[in-house]
């Protein structure tokens, strides 16, 4: 296992498979102060990702709006075949497109579309437990409108990824699959 500059990788892979990781298996790594999401298999890393995670910070409070830290799992994939744009609420597709921003071009909105890979908190105390679960706060990785936000601190806690990204990783991964959220 190797680790990819200020990436400890090796680190991560060894805590991950605490989790249940297991060879040749993917998982995802998200580096905050990199604003960066990889894919990684047997401590390599497969492909590199922009994200944009919250603009409060990191944090783990119910009501924040910050990106928790910690191993965490994707609990429900949701959104297979919609459309690139597609706008959910409350995790239903609601027919209605998003127009995608690649200009400064703000929606107004903390819009969730195309594809949603919800994330459930692992570590009690840390992303699991009364008032600080993951899962509880909807903590998603998920496509957004604004994509010119991309690569910086933009979101309400969740991951923001552009949405052709997000729809390639969505086809990469499956429920189950470990996410380390590091700073």
């Amino acid at each position: 296992m190797c680790d990819s500059g200020v990436l400890p990788l090796g680190r991560i892979m060894r805590k991950l498979q605490k989790f249940g990781l297991k060879p040749r298996e993917l998982a995802i790594v998200v580096k905050i102060s990199e604003q960066k999401l990889y894919l990684v298999k047997d401590g390599e890393i497969i492909k590199t990702y922009p994200v944009s995670t919250s603009k409060y910070g990191v944090g783990n409070q119910k009501g924040s709006h910050r990106t928790p830290l910690g191993t965490h799992r994707i609990y429900k994939k949701i959104g297979d075949g919609a459309k690139i744009g597609a706008i959910f609420e409350h995790n239903v597709d609601t027919g209605r497109v998003a127009t995608i921003h690649t200009d400064e071009t703000e929606s107004g909105e903390d819009l969730i579309t195309t594809r949603i890979m919800w994330l459930e908190g692992l570590e009690p105390g840390i992303n699991r437990g009364e008032g600080i679960d993951s899962r509880d706060r909807h903590i998603y990785i998920h496509g957004t409108p604004e994509e010119w936000l991309i690569g910086k601190p933009a979101s309400h806690g969740c991951i923001r990824m552009k949405n052709r990204d997000v729809v390639e990783l969505f086809n990469l991964v499956k429920e189950g699959t470990l996410v380390e959220i590091v700073e």
